[in-house]
């Protein structure tokens, strides 16, 4: 999992980088949902101290994969997480999301990474 947390100008930094699969056939709806004039949950997703969050398309052979990356800068990380889940217009969204995308093996959502490297 890319998952490293960074000490800047005594905030704690934790950066995340993830993998999925999109299906194929939902390639068009999903960047038309995430196109920057759709609202979606982007308000909530700073509302918990979710920065800089990305995702990256890439196509392998004939499937999609998505590379997503965020910058946590809270300061409990579960915490705020567990209140994004109970927002009723994140579970929507994730409803919808979902349903488009195919974990790795052995995985149920989004595989977060190794960080293995980072030039700060």
């Amino acid at each position: 999992m890319f998952n490293e947390t960074v000490d800047y100008s005594e905030r704690t930094v934790r950066r995340v980088g993830m993998l999925i699969k999109l299906k194929s056939d939902c390639l068009e709806e999903y960047k038309r949902l995430h196109a920057a004039a759709h609202p979606g949950v982007r308000d909530l997703l700073l509302r918990y101290h979710l920065h800089n969050f990305s995702i990256f398309l890439q196509k392998i052979g004939d499937d999609y994969y998505e590379f997503g990356y965020y910058e946590y800068r809270g300061e409990s990380f579960e915490s705020d997480m567990a209140k994004l889940a109970m927002e009723p217009r994140n579970i929507e969204w994730l409803k919808v999301c979902d349903t488009m995308q195919v974990p790795l093996e052995g995985h149920s959502g989004w595989t977060e990474m190794e960080a293995i490297y980072y030039n700060g």
